[in-house]
């Protein structure tokens, strides 16, 4: 799970086991009071349950069914990850954990970035089995201000494609307005001021909108990540059935400033699409 996490579980008095697939980003943890681990396996055994944060659902059954994997532990209780995967590979990874071990396997995506997690206030929303939800929640509330029991298991991630299509489709707006902004002869450095208070005002806009204006040099988030949860909320709605024309439309945006070399630039590098004379500085974001 990322470093932030871990650091407000050592704050709120856990004793944490730690591992890493970059073996120098748990050392980094050892003087803050982690224990530093040599597997995940090793990691999940003796503790009350497991959180971890992963970039995909390949990364996730890997960790947790691999050699040395968190599956292997011997008394696991609960897994929670909050890793942000499509919903029918949590239930197939939940089905497995508990053939495997007999664990309970929580679902729990979030939302809120870096600054949540540090301030306190991410929000998370959790699927699965009531068994161990409580406690698992004790242990997140340490990062967490908002953690709610959505349903079964894939209930968390389904939320949270509800949450990344909100987010989105409001980030690609942003954008739009922030074009049509530059084309009217408005002043963009105080157009999210303006609209505070308003029915347009919203966390994305105060956020993004001073981003898109100017690239900063450290960045809250890659555009393609957040392409990847677009396109999971995409399949999920061919699946279900669910008629989604503007999400639909978003996603080709995000492609297109994928296209554009921006993938691993900052979600805010979307502008780039209506404002191509920005794009060379949001390449600038992206890692060499």
């Amino acid at each position: 799970m990322g470093a932030p996490m871990v650091r407000r579980l050592l704050a709120a008095g856990h004793q944490v086991q730690v591992w890493n697939r970059s073996a120098a980003k748990a050392e980094a943890l050892a003087a803050q009071g982690a224990r530093v681990v040599g597997s995940a396996r090793e990691a999940a055994s003796g503790v009350d349950g497991v959180l971890m944060c992963l970039f995909d659902a390949h990364a996730v059954e890997a960790v947790v069914f691999g050699a040395d994997g968190v599956a292997e532990a011997t008394g696991l209780r609960w897994l929670a990850d909050h890793s942000s995967i499509d919903p029918a590979a949590t239930r197939t990874l939940a089905a497995r954990l508990a053939q495997a071990s007999g664990a309970d396997w929580i679902d729990a995506p979030v939302s809120g970035g870096i600054a949540g997690v540090e301030a306190g206030t991410l929000a998370v929303m959790t699927g699965g089995a009531p068994t161990h939800m409580a406690q698992a929640a004790e242990a997140m509330r340490a990062y967490a201000g908002n953690v709610t029991h959505m349903g079964p298991a894939g209930a968390g991630q389904a939320t949270k494609l509800c949450n990344q299509t909100i987010v989105a489709t409001t980030v690609v707006a942003i954008a739009e307005a922030l074009g049509f902004a530059a084309r009217n002869g408005i002043a963009l450095d105080k157009l999210a001021g303006a609209l505070a208070g308003g029915w347009a005002d919203s966390k994305p806009l105060q956020v993004f909108a001073p981003r898109m204006n100017e690239a900063q040099p450290t960045i809250i988030g890659a555009l393609s990540t957040m392409l990847k949860d677009v396109d999971t909320v995409l399949a999920n709605a061919q699946r279900s059935g669910a008629p989604m024309p503007v999400t639909a439309g978003v996603q080709q945006v995000l492609r297109v400033a994928d296209a554009m070399g921006l993938g691993q630039a900052e979600l805010s590098a979307v502008i780039s699409v209506v404002r191509p004379e920005l794009r060379e500085a949001f390449l600038r974001q992206v890692p060499a």
